[in-house]
């Protein structure tokens, strides 16, 4: 489920801000949600929670304590179910192409969005890299 942006580069170059160098490539922001549902003796969903962690190892620990939580289950009133199939996520990358130009490039479970780049060069850099990873096919 983690985002593969390993390796990602872009051809994104470092450069020099507030007086420290900056990777070409570097994770601007990124939460991921846990989805856990109560069902009922039928296996009705009868309710549903979800939490926002920071990073994957918080929100695999978070779902866990949700569905090991016995007094959760009694005040819902139904066995708890991680739900992994609609858990969602976001990670945003914030990238410096050579061109100096700052962009961002953002995976969710669904999409690839790329924007705030200036030079059409830029789409088409990413977009031959997204071509190339079987995972986003």
């Amino acid at each position: 489920m983690k985002p593969a942006i390993q390796g990602v580069q872009f051809g994104c170059t470092e450069y020099s801000g507030n007086g420290a160098t900056v990777p070409g490539v570097a994770r601007n922001r990124e939460h991921y949600i846990a989805k856990v549902v109560f069902e009922d003796t039928a296996g009705e969903k009868i309710g549903t929670l979800s939490v926002k962690c920071p990073s994957i190892s918080a929100m695999e620990s978070a779902a866990g304590a949700i569905v090991a939580d016995a007094d959760l289950a009694v005040a819902v009133g139904g066995d708890p179910v991680r739900d992994e199939a609609n858990d969602t996520w976001s990670c945003q990358l914030k990238c410096h192409d050579a061109n100096s130009d700052i962009y961002y490039v953002t995976f969710t479970r669904t999409k690839v969005r790329i924007s705030g780049y200036e030079d059409d060069s830029v789409l088409s850099t990413v977009e031959t890299w997204a071509d190339s990873v079987a995972a986003l096919a």
